[in-house]
């Protein structure tokens, strides 16, 4: 903390000479086609050259207190309006100006993304970033890493520098408890309930606006929102035609190079946009590469009423498998603790003996196409129709297009484990083999959504009606590419086949009543019907078999106060069910029951303030949170044979706690914003199970209260920003993450130690005659060279003597490491 300090006020002592004094003010009004006249446009945020300088007040007033001489570009940007952009000088006296920003939430298939997100009257904790927010945290990284500065965020890298595999974490709860929506068409994968990032490399690039949405949140479409919602959107269209690169490279080999065009507005109303992004990294950990590619392509048509907007995107992507982590004494290079893993056979001696040579940057693999290889392609066509000037309704239809596998080398197998019969030389027959096996996944996802939205430009009520229908096909199967002793006819041998069909449709509806000037109420209700088959062999021959039905009901209602024009009291009530997945029924624990659905209760309620005096601007928000919940699926901290995470029902816990989040812009130049958040993350009667030395599992007679795995009780974030001269922009940024449990023992001996990162970002902004735009920008990451892990797992079991063995394994973060990039807009 001392040298954050330290740091922070050398930037603060960089020169500022450069801001001569030439105050604005000005308002900002929205416009609503078909509506009768412009009304005053509150938390709308205004830009100048780039940097965020405040929101309008809610008059839709907002101040400038100090402009430099010269020529600057002011940008002003609101959810559900085209984004305005004017160019604005220095000037010594008080310049006065108003400015219109026509909405489009109506024309431009925002309508779906609008109905499933959270406003200052729905009453629950989100977070919004806009186009700009995520161009500046953008060097190649994946999108949880560029949300890592949002309350009660955690996020993991396998590879250790965020390309890749990585992974994201709110209040606790990991992304198979976090909805996901492009466009209000769900991500998440429909049996996993995962919604895999490295499968669409670069989204971000594309992204118009993300909101993350804290707790149950709104009605979503797909799986249920158990710790968070993340809403994104790529359906802005620009008016004027452009072109722009971003190129990035960095430690460890890092590159990535996108490419983006787009028409601008055609004849009648045609507009078309593209994307090309390639990323590629050796990683910070060995053997840990990545080679990504991605496009992007939208064409659309808008007319006075109707916009039809057809969008592909699809992501490749090659990882080299990191995913099996790194054994604790490797990290510190322990001789005698790597030999126990050898004694209980968990490592070779070979392993072991690499392990000590390559320490915290040691990967098991060394075949060289120990790959993860798949593929993702995406096909959405939106439709938004104005109905009246109050009403309008959106819809679209959806594909996703899924397929790929990981290869693997493995060693001394069972032949009849492949459903290979055994070789037979001579007089002696072989049972086992080396081989190289291929585990596929071949998959579709369809659907429709649609929501019909009534919005008056002046009114006490708007509601909405949405809901849809999906379904998920999903076929798993293995092949044999290679044995060392194989019989005629092995080789491309299928050796397991399952598939799995899930349905899941649902209809919600949703509305706010402003039932006095300062008193608005809100209430939203969800009907979702499940049903789930899997059945066939799955890998060794198990046979696999699930068959499940669902029907869940939520509802949602809350209630904000206004207590002054600058002051909000919110407070909401919300449930959520959510059924198992895949895993749950696959892999369960030893000794444990069936899956059950899990239930959750969720109470939210918090105090804003958002205040702009003379260009000073502070905004902060208290917001506070009780989620009960019924048979919680928690993590065991065991992995199954492809990384995924085994989970058990905790029939009784809870998560409660504080978000802070605050914002102070005291000059033009300096801002900073900061989150907090304190948890307590508790299960009840918790019954430890362990194995004796036949490997029964052995429940725990008495119960006790114990936190629950993953879920850390203080996160913190803070970005300090400042412009010491003209078009340069400097921030560090500093995350603190308090001690984490590997399993729910609350065990000090199976824990990840707390840390705290801090990194430096500088962004510096040309405008030459010839481009619209030339920037340059460094990202420096853990600045002060800290050696954390950011996530692992654990594993036991007794040796004969029937002591407990406990093997964990970890996943180290990259040192101090760089990205430097280039962007140029025409």
């Amino acid at each position: 903390m001392k040298n954050f300090l330290v740091s922070g006020a050398a930037l603060l002592a960089l020169p500022c000479a450069a801001w001569a004094q030439g105050p604005v003010s000005g308002s900002v009004s929205s416009f609503i086609p078909m509506s009768a006249e412009a009304t005053s446009l509150p938390g709308a945020t205004v830009y100048l050259d780039g940097v965020a300088i405040g929101q309008t007040d809610d008059f839709g007033q907002f101040n400038v207190p100090a402009v430099p001489a010269g020529s600057h570009q002011l940008r002003i940007t609101s959810i559900g309006h085209k984004p305005l952009e004017a160019s604005i000088s220095g000037q010594p006296a008080l310049q006065k100006l108003h400015f219109v920003l026509e909405g489009e939430v109506q024309l431009t298939g925002e309508a779906l993304v609008t109905a499933s997100r959270a406003n200052e009257r729905t009453a629950t904790a989100y977070t919004n970033l806009s186009k700009e927010d995520l161009e500046k945290r953008n060097f190649g990284q994946d999108i949880p890493y560029l949300l890592d500065q949002t309350p009660s965020v955690v996020v993991n890298s396998d590879a250790g520098n965020g390309v890749g595999y990585t992974g994201i974490r709110v209040r606790g709860t990991g992304i198979e408890g976090i909805n996901v929506t492009v466009n209000g068409v769900p991500l998440n994968d429909a049996e996993s309930h995962g919604a895999f990032f490295v499968n669409l490399p670069d989204l971000a690039s594309s992204a118009s606006s993300v909101q993350v949405q804290r707790g149950v949140g709104t009605s979503q479409n797909g799986s249920a929102a158990f710790g968070a919602s993340l809403n994104l959107s790529t359906l802005e269209s620009r008016q004027q035609a452009y072109a722009e690169s971003q190129n990035s490279f960095g430690s460890y080999n890092t590159w990535k190079n996108t490419v983006q065009f787009g028409t601008g507005r055609l004849g009648p109303g045609f507009t078309v946009d593209g994307r090309l992004s390639r990323i590629s990294s050796d990683g910070y950990m060995l053997r840990g590469a990545s080679d990504l590619k991605s496009y992007y392509l939208a064409a659309g048509y808008q007319g006075k009423n109707t916009l039809l907007k057809f969008i592909t995107f699809s992501g490749r992507e090659k990882t080299y498998q990191a995913w099996n982590g790194v054994p604790e004494p490797a990290l510190t290079r322990n001789a005698a603790g790597l030999q126990q893993y050898v004694d209980n056979y968990e490592l070779t001696p070979e392993d072991a003996a690499r392990a000590l040579r390559e320490g915290r940057r040691y990967a098991y693999y060394t075949y060289d196409n120990q790959t993860d290889n798949y593929q993702q392609n995406h096909y959405q066509l939106h439709l938004t129709q104005v109905l009246s000037p109050d009403w309008s309704v959106a819809a679209a239809l959806h594909l996703t297009r899924g397929f790929g596998y990981y290869e693997s080398l493995r060693l001394n197998r069972k032949l009849a484990d492949y459903n290979l019969p055994d070789v037979v030389v001579g007089t002696e027959t072989i049972k086992r083999t080396d081989l190289v096996d291929q585990k596929w996944l071949d998959n579709y996802f369809y659907g429709g959504i649609f929501a019909l939205n009534y919005q008056p430009a002046a009114g006490k009520v708007q509601a909405t009606l949405g809901g849809g229908w999906n379904r998920f096909l999903n076929d798993h199967y293995g092949e044999v590419i290679w044995a060392r002793y194989a019989s005629s006819g092995s080789i491309g041998h299928r050796s397991y086949f399952n598939d799995a069909t899930k349905t899941d449709y649902n209809a919600y509806a949703r509305a706010t009543w402003q039932a006095l000037d300062r008193l608005s109420f809100y209430a939203d209700v969800q009907v979702r019907r499940i049903g789930y088959h899997l059945g066939g062999i799955e890998d060794k021959q198990v046979p696999v078999s699930a068959k499940a039905e669902y029907t869940f009901f939520n509802p949602k209602a809350g209630l904000t106060w206004q207590l002054t024009d600058l002051q909000t009291l919110y407070a909401s009530y919300a449930v959520a069910h959510r059924e198992p997945v895949r895993s749950d029924f696959t892999d369960r624990p030893l000794g444990d029951a069936g899956p059950q659905t899990e239930e959750l209760h969720d109470i939210e309620g918090g105090y804003r303030l958002n205040r702009s005096v003379n260009g000073r601007i502070l905004r902060a928000e208290v917001n506070g949170f009780y989620m009960r919940y019924r048979n919680q699926l928690v993590n065991t901290g065991q992995l199954n044979d492809v990384g995924t995470a085994l989970r058990t029902n905790a029939p009784r816990s809870y998560r409660t706690g504080v978000e802070l989040t605050g914002t102070y812009q005291p000059l033009a130049w300096l801002n900073l914003n900061s989150t907090l958040t304190l948890s307590r993350n508790r299960i009840q009667d918790y019954r430890a199970v362990t194995y004796d030395k036949d490997y029964n599992p052995v429940v725990a007679e008495v119960g006790r209260n114990t936190i629950i795995s993953y879920s850390p009780a203080v996160v913190s974030a803070h970005t300090l920003e400042v412009v010491p001269v003209k078009n340069l922009r400097a921030a560090l940024l500093y995350k603190t993450v308090s001690r984490q449990f590997l399993d729910n023992t609350a065990s000090a001996n199976k824990a990840i130690a707390a840390y705290q990162v801090l990194d430096l970002r500088l962004r510096y902004t040309l405008r030459p005659t010839f481009m619209r735009e030339l920037e340059l920008g460094l990202l420096v990451n853990n600045l002060l060279n800290r050696e954390y892990v950011a996530n692992g797992y654990t594993y036991g079991y007794p040796n004969a003597e029937g002591q407990q063995l406990t093997f964990n394994f970890y996943y180290p973060q990259a040192t101090r490491n760089f990205l430097a990039s280039v962007g140029v807009k025409f």
